[in-house]
């Protein structure tokens, strides 16, 4: 069993996030899901940021991590990869890093912990992850690090794995779940 914070994305703890952690749970993981809008769910990515940006997101998910143990797999969705990349990248202990559909540079929190495991899953025509420097971040990320793996996705959707939203893919976020699912498998290891 590996253990797992699962930090959501700029829309909020939807049900669709909520739905992704219950099949993590379900293969045998434990998944933590901080609701870090306190119950407020948007309808759409520019009022969550703005919400988000006034409320500290970033700070509250490091502040939840903190009381939790070492030996954690850091994950998140788009604006959830903030600081779910920060804290497998600072903090001790960290067993992997899930980042769906967003990535900032490695320097950002001090460049990439040696050995650290990292998948990175975003469509290759997202708006967000492949137009504003993400995938960028991430193919740098991956370079020259055996630990770290880039999936893209045929599409130009965003938030495509949240089965709440317009923009969800039933076939790549399938594909997404079978191949987190393996990752923290073989963490368990």
């Amino acid at each position: 069993m590996t253990e797992v914070v699962l930090f959501h994305h700029s829309q909020g703890l939807t049900t669709g996030v909520r739905a992704l952690a219950a099949e993590l749970r379900s293969a045998g993981h434990t998944v933590h899901t901080p609701d870090l809008f306190d119950g407020r769910i948007f309808d759409s990515i520019e009022a969550g940021v703005g919400y988000a940006n006034e409320t500290g997101f970033r700070q509250r998910g490091v502040d939840f991590a903190a009381g939790l143990p070492a030996g954690v797999v850091y994950a998140g969705f788009s604006l959830g990869v903030m600081p779910a990349q920060q804290l497998a990248q600072t903090r001790a202990g960290a067993k992997g890093a899930l980042l769906f559909e967003a990535c900032v540079p490695a320097s950002e929190f001090g460049g990439w912990p040696k050995g650290l495991p990292v998948q990175i899953h975003g469509m290759d025509a997202d708006e967000f992850f492949a137009g504003e420097g993400d995938v960028d971040a991430a193919r740098e990320l991956v370079e020259g690090n055996a630990e770290a793996e880039l999936f893209l996705y045929p599409g130009d959707k965003h938030l495509f794995a949240d089965e709440t939203l317009l923009s969800f893919d039933a076939e790549a976020t399938s594909l997404l779940t079978r191949r987190v699912i393996a990752f923290l498998d073989a963490l368990d290891d």
